[in-house]
């Protein structure tokens, strides 16, 4: 399902070279939940962007269904990213003026589908949920955990076969982070959806099938016992 071959991304501020990844090799199969835990600056969000099709690795190549991703044309990364991937971020990147159900009808609606068709989607997308009473509440007007909920129902608007989920708890107390985790390992785990999660929370890497550690832009994985 995803590949990574030797990946190497390099940052450049002025003279100085920053090393993100440093000869990264991984596979994450279909329908696994993986989980990529590290210390700060280690790479984790680095490689789920290059996951994602958000960056492209200095060398190295990265995989995707057997795609390689940095052979893609920008029309065919604008249309990897927005069907086969979803991403859930720490900050949730929802836009504060529209209801949820909005939040999630826009990608749609972006894509061209009709507007009665993507409220449709969103309504049913919000019910799986739990937010099918929030739909018309502000981003301001929900919970932090409701928020997350938010965030990842858009990510679901195309049903998409990955999610990439950078630190999704980040910002939550324990219990909701807990029930936000739960959402995303039964979206796994129904709809067979391979997710790839950063977090540095031991307890949230517990919910995935497989723990990558990565330190220095390197990796050492282990299962979990």
């Amino acid at each position: 399902m995803i590949q990574l071959i030797n990946v190497h991304k390099i940052y450049r501020q002025g003279a100085t070279e920053i090393i993100a990844l440093a000869g990264v090799s991984l596979e994450v199969g279909k329908g696994e939940f993986a989980v990529i835990m590290g210390p700060s600056g280690s790479g984790k969000s680095t490689l789920l962007h290059l996951i994602g099709g958000l960056d492209q690795p200095n060398r190295g190549d990265v995989l995707v269904d057997g795609r390689l991703i940095s052979q893609l044309s920008d029309d065919q990364l604008t249309l990897f990213r927005r069907a086969t991937v979803g991403f859930v971020f720490q900050f949730f990147n929802l836009l504060p003026t529209l209801s949820a159900v909005e939040n999630v009808m826009l990608p749609l609606i972006l894509d061209a589908q009709a507007r009665s068709q993507a409220y449709s989607r969103a309504e049913r997308i919000l019910e799986r949920v739990g937010l099918a009473e929030r739909k018309n509440h502000l981003p301001e007007e929900l919970s932090g955990g409701e928020i997350q909920r938010l965030a990842i129902a858009r990510a679901l608007a195309f049903n998409p076969s990955i999610l990439l989920a950078d630190e999704p708890t980040g910002n939550l107390d324990s219990k909701t982070g807990a029930q936000v985790l739960e959402l995303i390992r039964e979206v796994n785990r129904q709809q067979g959806c391979t997710v790839v999660m950063v977090t540095h929370d031991k307890e949230a890497a517990g919910f995935g099938d497989r723990v990558i550690q990565l330190k220095d832009g390197m990796t050492k994985k282990r299962r979990r016992s």
